[in-house]
């Protein structure tokens, strides 16, 4: 159910390396009329790590601030995909009784598992015939890039078409941009490899810029700061490798709203 007041999490990238995404996100749901209440001493989610290492570490990290929000009394909304997917396995995976009750005795709190989880994304989309633009991007080509977990699982985020999801395109659409039709939507950009195997990013980065380029796009649109760090910083690396200068933009979602808004100063990148 679509509300709108929300316990907000921003998690680590957001408060970091990608405030820009923070930043417009407050505007854009100020605007809109949305309540985002940052949850107080939140914590790491784990991201891409945790899970991989420890099973336990990886459900009580998301778990702590789950309850955070079920004590406001709140359902929970991340922009980041990352944050997303770890947020809803989280409370998936503690539909085991004796998994919660573990979490429970481990962190001394008590949790029920009630919260709601939220992309942003989602919500914005059920509030779009609440923008009213003044700023149309008539004449934008957009590419909009999901990435690969936050569609994923299906049974787990119950989010869009897992192959080619439609919700972005529709709220791009709803600002006077124009979508194109492309394959790359859902691809894996690296994710979480830059530092560890910096080329299999570069490969797999390069491959969807090559596509949207060749699309027509004129910019990229995502919803997950990992995957706006590989696409975006990464461009001069992949021009040193593979000889392509893309020079193209990548914005979140969040900072076209905020264009088509008239607001300034909610972009920014490193591309080139």
């Amino acid at each position: 159910m679509i509300s709108d007041t929300y316990a907000y999490y921003p998690g680590c990238t957001l408060h970091s390396t990608e405030k820009e995404y923070d930043v417009s996100t407050r505007l854009v749901c100020q605007k809109l009329g949305i309540t985002l209440k940052e949850l107080e001493d939140w914590t790491c989610c784990g991201a891409s790590s945790a899970h991989t290492i420890n099973e336990l570490l990886s459900i009580a990290l998301p778990a702590r601030d789950l309850q955070k929000a079920e004590k406001m009394g709140l359902p929970i909304v991340a922009a980041c995909a990352l944050c997303f997917s770890r947020l809803k396995h989280t409370a998936h995976d503690l539909a085991d009784k004796a998994k919660l009750d573990l979490v429970n005795n481990l962190l001394s709190i008590e949790f029920h598992n009630t919260t709601e989880v939220h992309h942003l994304l989602k919500i914005l989309y059920e509030k779009r015939e609440d923008i009213i633009p003044r700023k149309r991007l008539s004449g934008l080509k957009i590419a909009c890039y999901y990435g690969c977990v936050l569609v994923r699982p299906k049974a787990i985020t119950d989010f869009d078409d897992v192959e080619n999801p439609q919700i972005m395109d529709r709220l791009m659409e709803k600002l006077g941009a124009e979508t194109v039709d492309w394959g790359f939507k859902t691809e894996c950009c690296g994710a979480s490899l830059p530092i560890t195997k910096t080329e299999v990013v570069l490969k797999l980065s390069h491959r969807i810029l090559s596509q949207a380029k060749q699309a027509g796009a004129d910019c990229i649109a995502v919803a997950c700061p990992m995957c706006h760090n590989n696409l975006d910083a990464y461009q001069k690396d992949m021009k040193k490798v593979y000889r392509d200068d893309f020079e193209m933009p990548v914005l979140f979602f969040t900072q076209l709203i905020g264009l088509a808004m008239s607001f300034s100063g909610v972009t920014g990148g490193t591309h080139g």
